[in-house]
């Protein structure tokens, strides 16, 4: 209980800190959103997205899962991304995940972890479609590599959606970043940048 009083006890503090420097801070951030990045991230407590990108309430909207998988019947995200990109108007898309994935560990094991094993099939999958990179590797070597893998298709199989493909035909040129974190030092690396230029294989493309 502790605990939870303390979270209340920050919140109070925080907010009369705000005011503090400007009177009309809560107002304006009750009057609308309009973000420029729709963040998808791991779910993992040690990656706040706000807090290692500096960004202020109102900048970033944001959706978060277990390892930042993109999965298509996931009507939850696919939602987050629609209104992110047709409503909100956000012109990037940032998949970020983090070295010392436990989603990503999970998934080069053989453990038997419930209704978590569904989810992690979709890394698992990633694995062997890249088994002959990651085969040479030590095991830490591929657990790292495997998680910026993880994060490389997921920005691809963004493009795989409607959602992105009629954005990119309508003219909106919303862009699809990979990032990486590194608790170790508490730096984000770009791993790809994909636009609408990006090549879409023919049998992921919709008739728009």
């Amino acid at each position: 209980m502790k605990d939870i009083k303390r979270l209340l006890l920050e919140n109070k503090l925080w907010a009369e800190e705000k005011s503090k420097i400007n009177n009309d801070y809560f107002k304006e951030m009750a009057k609308d959103q309009k973000p420029n990045f729709l963040w998808i991230g791991c779910s993992d407590s040690r990656v706040p997205p706000d807090e290692i990108t500096g960004a202020s309430p109102g900048e970033m909207f944001v959706a978060r899962n277990v390892a930042n998988l993109i999965i298509h019947t996931d009507l939850n995200l696919m939602s987050v991304v629609d209104y992110a990109i047709h409503s909100l108007k956000v012109n990037h898309v940032i998949i970020c995940g983090h070295y010392g994935c436990g989603g990503v560990r999970a998934a080069l094991g053989n453990q038997n972890f419930g209704m978590i094993n569904k989810w992690i099939r979709n890394i698992k999958d990633i694995h062997q479609l890249h088994w002959e990179e990651l085969s040479p590797l030590g095991p830490e070597e591929r657990f790292d590599r495997l998680v910026e893998l993880n994060v490389i298709e997921q920005a691809k199989n963004l493009t795989h959606t409607s959602i992105v493909q009629k954005a990119w035909k309508s003219g909106h040129d919303v862009k699809i970043h990979g990032w990486i974190y590194a608790m170790s030092n508490g730096l984000l690396n770009q791993l790809i940048t994909i636009d609408q230029n990006y090549p879409i294989e023919d049998i992921y493309r919709f008739d728009l």
